[in-house]
C-alpha cells in the first residue's frame, strides 16, 4: 500500500550545513541516505540525537547482529514497516542469516542467548518497562549482566523512537519491502 510522506525531507545536496554534515556522514556510512533521516534532518537536533545514540551503543558490549535483531522485534511490536525492512538489509549486513532475520521479528533465534534478548526486549515494549522478576531473571540466566540488559533497553528505546518517527510521518520505505509478520 503506497501513502505520501507526511512530513517532508531534506535534499542533501541543498541542505544547510548542519543537517548537509549529518546526511554526509550517513551517506559514508552506509552509501545511501534513507528516507528516514532524510526526514529527521528537516530538524538536524533529531537526526544527531539518533545518530549519537545509535554511535554511542554501537560502542557497548551487545553485537550489531543482535542489536539488529532487537530492532527487528520493536519494529513488529509497533507495527513500523519502514524498520522492518529497513533491519532485513542492515540486519543481513551485519552477518544475521536469513532464518534468523525471518525469526526475529517473532523474538526467536537459532542462537539461545540472542533469543533469550529477544524475549527480554519484546517484554520490555510489551510491558513498558514494568518486566516482571521472572522475565529479568530469564535474561540474566542467559548470560547477560546489567550494563547488557541497560543496552538492550537502550535499543529497544533507539527503536521505539524511529518507529514512532516513522509511523508519524509515513515515511516512504526506500528498502526491499519486507512484509511485517503477523
Amino acid at each position: 500500500m503506497s501513502r505520501l510522506s507526511r512530513l517532508s525531507t531534506v535534499d542533501p545536496d541543498t541542505a544547510a550545513p548542519a543537517a548537509k554534515r549529518l546526511l554526509d556522514q550517513v551517506q559514508r556510512a552506509l552509501g545511501v541516505t534513507p528516507n528516514m533521516m532524510r526526514a529527521m534532518a528537516t530538524s538536524p537536533a533529531v537526526l544527531d540525537a539518533y545518530l549519537s545514540f545509535g554511535a554511542a551503543l554501537a560502542k557497548g558490549h551487545l553485537s550489531a547482529a543482535v542489536r539488529e535483531q532487537i530492532a527487528l522485534v520493536t519494529a513488529v511490536e509497533n507495527s513500523c514497516e519502514y524498520c522492518y525492512a529497513a533491519h532485513h538489509v542492515l540486519g543481513a549486513k551485519a552477518g544475521v542469516d536469513a532464518t534468523d532475520l525471518a525469526a526475529g521479528g517473532h523474538a526467536r533465534a537459532s542462537d539461545p542467548k540472542v533469543a533469550a534478548a529477544l524475549r527480554f526486549a519484546r517484554a520490555v515494549i510489551r510491558d513498558r518497562g514494568f518486566v516482571s522478576d521472572e522475565e529479568l531473571d530469564a535474561v540474566r540466566a542467559a548470560g547477560y549482566g546489567d550494563g547488557e540488559i541497560g543496552e538492550i533497553i537502550g535499543s529497544v528505546a533507539l527503536n521505539t523512537f524511529t518507529n514512532y518517527f516513522n509511523s508519524v510521518g509515513r515515511t516512504e520505505v526506500d528498502f526491499p519491502p519486507v512484509p511485517l509478520p503477523k
